[in-house]
């Protein structure tokens, strides 16, 4: 892994509705001369390098400090540009394409030559997908050409959900942070799995199971979404630990009644320890929390009815307790079905695999 100089990260603040056009750019001459620039995309913000360029690729690795051998999702702004990057695209796609692109899933397909190495974590196969924010869209073609962004956070953090996320992880590291708003799913794409012989969900996210199922029937979820991780990624964040805040985070699951006793009970040993607890809670239990032993930090990620709240706000929370100096984080969970998924994955990685039954 080459190393490469620190440096002034300029900062742009723009538009999300009508983008100014100057400073799309300002951020895509970046990108055209091998800088890496993150920006917004609608589940988080990306940290974007020319895809066709390998040591603009390398500085993405250099600045998150993330391992070479976790592959990165190739962002595309037109079919003609998919089309250059893979060398087959399977009917399933292409009806996949016409129902969720723009949109936050990403497909995994054979490559072509083109794709360097390092983009595919030398793998036969390629992850792309188009975003759905008009930023992340402008920009892609303003520089005219694909464009590799993992989540832009430093590897193994929580990922960034706004433009100061970016900054707080990554000032110093990289060319730019194009600032666009609050990404609005929160949660990174799904990726499906399209060369094995049934689709499969590799990575859960802002598109469900169950609405692939409708289009494509059977799709299965590989084992490592729901495990400790895979020995060779086929995806970003199959193998390692991800999404990690500083304290250490306990994920309670069981009964709702049971959950939130158990919940209670640890708050008041860790706080007998001398340690700062958070409590992750929901619309539908805040209120239990509220009642001696408190926690010294609550956070309401939204409503057990409406997942799409908890999403939006979950890696914000995680960053919040951060704030809070909280030392222990206690995180209910959620059903999986549908973006529930999604969530518990990403909090069963936060935890590190730490989940308590009540």
């Amino acid at each position: 892994m080459p190393t490469f100089k620190r440096k002034r990260t300029k900062y742009i603040k723009i538009d999300p509705r009508v983008p100014e056009i100057h400073k799309i750019r300002l951020a895509a001459r970046i990108l055209q001369r091998g800088g890496v620039v993150a920006f917004p995309t609608e589940t988080v913000y990306g940290l974007g390098a020319n895809a066709l360029d390998s040591r603009a690729v390398k500085r993405i690795f250099w600045a998150k400090g993330r391992p070479q051998d976790n592959p990165l999702i190739v962002h595309v702004a037109s079919l003609p540009m998919l089309r250059s990057l893979i060398s087959e695209l399977p009917p399933k796609a292409l009806t996949l394409i016409q129902r969720f692109w723009p949109g936050p899933l990403t497909l995994v397909l054979p490559k072509s030559k083109v794709v360097p190495p390092e983009v595919t974590a030398g793998l036969d196969t390629v992850a792309v997908r188009m975003p759905a924010h008009p930023v992340a869209l402008a920009l892609i073609k303003a520089a005219r050409l694909p464009v590799a962004a993992p989540s832009a956070n430093l590897s193994g953090r929580p990922s960034p959900t706004t433009g100061h996320h970016v900054l707080r992880d990554l000032r110093g590291k990289i060319d730019a942070v194009v600032d666009g708003g609050p990404a609005v799913v929160g949660v990174e794409s799904t990726v499906l799995d399209l060369t094995s012989p049934v689709p499969t969900i590799l990575r859960p996210g802002g598109i469900t199971k169950e609405q692939l199922e409708e289009i494509l029937g059977e799709v299965a979820v590989d084992p490592a979404v729901l495990g400790d991780g895979a020995e060779r990624p086929k995806a970003p964040g199959m193998k390692y630990t991800h999404y990690a805040p500083e304290g250490e985070v306990y994920l309670v699951a069981g009964e709702l009644s049971r959950m939130v006793r158990r919940i209670r009970e640890m708050v008041e040993a860790f706080k007998k320890k001398g340690l700062r607890v958070a409590v992750l809670a929901t619309v539908e239990t805040a209120s239990n929390y509220l009642k001696e032993p408190r926690p010294d930090y609550l956070e309401v990620l939204g409503s057990r009815q409406d997942l799409t709240q908890v999403a939006a706000r979950l890696f914000a929370a995680l960053r919040n307790c951060d704030r809070q100096q909280a030392e222990v984080i206690l995180v209910e969970a959620f059903p999986e079905q549908g973006l529930g998924l999604a969530i518990m994955n990403r909090l069963r990685k936060a935890a590190g695999y730490r989940v308590i039954q009540a």
